[in-house]
């Protein structure tokens, strides 16, 4: 069985998996990390988000393999040690989180999306695709909103 090694939240780890396993299989029963939640397992939730090299994936459909050499930001590596990141803080400001199933995965495709454009529009938050099962999607917005005006 192959070996990959990559980083994780700024951690080097080295991974001996199928090629072909789940990266979402290899954080949480192999490294122990469960912020990416498994909730469709064929990226239609995506309550799984998490970033390689600084881009949104879900990692239910991105194996292993693909992630060779890269790095994978989880929700548990976002915050730089006691200070949350700004969009972890909007949420807990804005009490985003009902059931709190989806919000890491709605966290990262945030972070994502205010890393490529730091004042989107109705039409870029409506692009992310991340399902929250209590609607939660008005005060997901303002979250939004609110941590791309704080961020640097």
């Amino acid at each position: 069985m192959p070996t990959y090694s990559f980083k994780v939240n700024g951690k080097a780890v080295r991974v001996t998996a199928p090629a072909g396993m789940a990266l979402l299989w290899v954080l949480r029963d192999k490294l122990g990390i469960t912020g990416p939640k498994y909730g469709c397992g064929m990226n239609v939730c995506k309550a799984c988000t998490c970033l390689v090299n600084g881009s949104a994936v879900t990692a239910c459909s991105t194996t292993v393999s693909s992630v060779q050499g890269a790095e994978v930001t989880t929700i548990e590596g976002l915050a730089n040690g006691d200070t949350l990141h700004p969009v972890q803080q909007a949420w807990l400001d804005l009490d985003v989180a009902q059931c709190g199933f989806c919000q890491a995965g709605q966290i990262m495709a945030a972070v994502d999306l205010l890393s490529r454009t730091r004042n989107p529009t109705d039409a870029d938050i409506d692009a992310i695709e991340n399902v929250c099962r209590c609607a939660t999607y008005g005060r997901i917005r303002a979250a939004i909103r609110a941590a791309a005006a704080k961020m640097p």
